[in-house]
Order: structure tokens, then sequence, then C-alpha cells
């Protein structure tokens, strides 16, 4: 039985499984004409196995922490499809970690269809997973699509106003000029590239982005900055990735603008909502009085924070999410 050594701080205590359990392979797709990559799961002795498509939180890459869930699937018998979102990780588009809620749904559609044509694959059982703002994803990608049996949302984003309701006035009136300056900017980029001999201005424009940290202390000007969590989210880094703390500061006023909640009523499968109890970015009594709105859910509150479901409290989540799964999607079942 072989381990790997863990490619971030805090999940060095986790168990892992044996690789002999499962397959990984890389897997690309084309999303709105820009190339996005992820991998593939692929669990040993399953002919056709149920899928989960799955994608990482706000402004992260496939590898931070979210292979370790993967190989949870794989090694109860789904599939699991890990991608990374355009602009993020190995997949194209420029300005680079650029976070936009549209473009990353239209990247979950993409991924979808990818997967349905991809053998040893059952197209008829697909369940999507989200943590963070990709719970929120996940929750309007099943709201959306008739192909989606059951959806996972771990502490999930549901609502821009209530995001933007928790920070300080100052810090609302400075992301609103840095977002719309940035914003600015964008357009003026895409304008010089449709003018004869913009050739190669994208590339160009994207250094010329106003960036803000993704997560930051609390006197910063950053996505996240609640106390505690830049440790916490930086933790989950995998040290080899080159991956840097900033995105475009446009991204604050998409962030705001968008609503998941407004769509919960629309999702006609089963789905399965985390609330960590003590999450400090997404308050948890918003997140539960939001997902009050989905008709067949199961909402599981526990004693976890909004990053240590993919650390410390690791165990227990995932324990949660593969018995909904199993009943949800139905259990795999393995070949001889």
């Amino acid at each position: 039985m072989t381990r790997r050594r863990p490619i971030n701080r805090s999940q060095r205590s986790l168990r892992r499984p044996a690789r002999e359990r499962y397959a990984v392979r890389k897997v690309g797709f084309d999303s709105d004409g820009t190339r996005a990559r992820g991998s593939l799961y692929l669990p040993d002795r399953t002919d056709t196995a149920p899928v989960v498509v799955m994608a990482p939180g706000l402004g992260a890459e496939r590898s931070f922490g979210y292979p370790a869930v993967a190989e949870r699937f794989a090694e109860a018998g789904y599939a699991a499809f890990l991608f990374d979102y355009r602009h993020h990780g190995e997949s194209d588009g420029h300005p680079r970690r650029l976070v936009s809620p549209s473009k990353q749904l239209a990247d979950y559609d993409a991924a979808i269809d990818r997967v349905r044509r991809i053998d040893g694959v059952d197209a008829g059982r697909i369940a999507v997973w989200g943590h963070s703002l990709s719970g929120g994803h996940a929750l309007v990608t099943a709201a959306d699509r008739g192909d989606v049996r059951a959806v996972v949302a771990i502490a999930p984003y549901t609502d821009g106003r209530v995001f933007l309701r928790t920070r300080p006035a100052g810090y609302v009136a400075r992301a609103t000029v840095s977002g719309a300056r940035d914003a600015l900017a964008g357009v003026r980029d895409r304008l010089r590239r449709r003018l004869p001999g913009g050739t190669g201005a994208e590339a160009r424009g994207s250094g010329r982005a106003r960036q803000v940290p993704i997560v930051g202390d609390a006197d910063r000007l950053a996505v996240i900055t609640e106390p505690g969590t830049r440790r916490a989210y930086l933790d989950l880094v995998d040290r080899n990735s080159e991956w840097e703390n900033a995105t475009p500061a446009r991204c604050l006023l998409d962030l705001v603008r968008y609503r998941p909640v407004e769509r919960l009523e629309d999702v006609d499968v089963d789905a399965f909502v985390f609330v960590p109890e003590s999450d400090r970015i997404l308050p948890s009594g918003r997140m539960t009085a939001a997902v009050d709105e989905l008709d067949r859910a199961t909402v599981v509150r526990a004693p976890a924070d909004h990053f240590s479901v993919l650390a410390g409290d690791f165990e227990e989540a995932v324990a949660y999410q593969l018995a909904f799964l199993n009943r949800a999607v139905g259990k795999p079942e393995r070949s001889r």
C-alpha cells in the first residue's frame, strides 16, 4: 500500500486511499472557446461508475485539498471529475485568477457535457459538488440542468447581499472603487483586442489588471478578510503550485451581484448541504435560512468552519457526503 506525501500543510494527517484503489488521468475540455483541464479519478473494479463533477472554491486551484475528497469518492466506487475553472490552475484564460461566477457556471456546464462522453462513466448518474463559491455554483447548475441526479454543497455561497452586509462601510467603499476601476480597465483591454493590430493585447492587459488579495488580514482590501481565515486558506495551497494570492478587483462587484439563493426553488433534485456552525466567512444562520428554499434537501449543521471541512473536520464531512451520495445517486456496484 502506498501513500502520497501531503501537498499542503492542513491535510498532513488525513488518510489517503491506496493508489491501487483508483486511477487518475487528465481530461481537457473547451468552455466558450477556452481550454479547461481537470483530473478524472476512476475507481478500480467498477465497469460503469456514477460520477461526481467537482470544482474548487473561491480563487482556488483544484490541487488545494480537493484531491483528498475525489480520492475518497473513487475509493467508494464513484468516478470524480475535478477541474480547474478558466483563468485558474492548469486551465487557460487571461487575466489569471479571475473570479467570474457567470464564466464558472459555464465551465460547470462544459465539464458535465465532457463527462457524459467519457467511457466508464454512467451518464445517467451525475452529481455536482462544490465548496464555498463553488457550492453556490453547484446549486445553480442543478437548477439549470435536467441531467443532474444530485448536488452536494459544502459551506455554499448563497447570497452576495449577505456577503456584502458582513463587511464594514469602509471596506464596501474601497471595494466599489477598486472593482469599478478594474472593470473599466477590462473593458478597455477588450476594445483594444478588437482593433487592428490588437493581437496579444489580452496577455498584456492581464498585467494591468488592478489586483486585490484573495485572502488577507482584516485591515487590507481582500476578498476574504475574516480573522483566522488567511492562514487556514494558505495552509490548503499545494506546495508545488505557482498560485499567487491575487485576483482582478472586478470580482468584488461580480460577487455582490451573484445570488444563488434566487435559484434554489428551481432545484428539483436531492441536495446535501453541509453548514459549518463556526463559519467566519459565510454566516451559518443565513446559510441555513437560504437552503430552506430547497424542497429535497438534507442539511447537516456541524461544529466546523469554512476550511476545516477540508482539514481537521474532513472525516466527518466526507462521511456525510458519501452516505448522501449512496442514497441519492445509488451505491456503486463493483465488478468482480
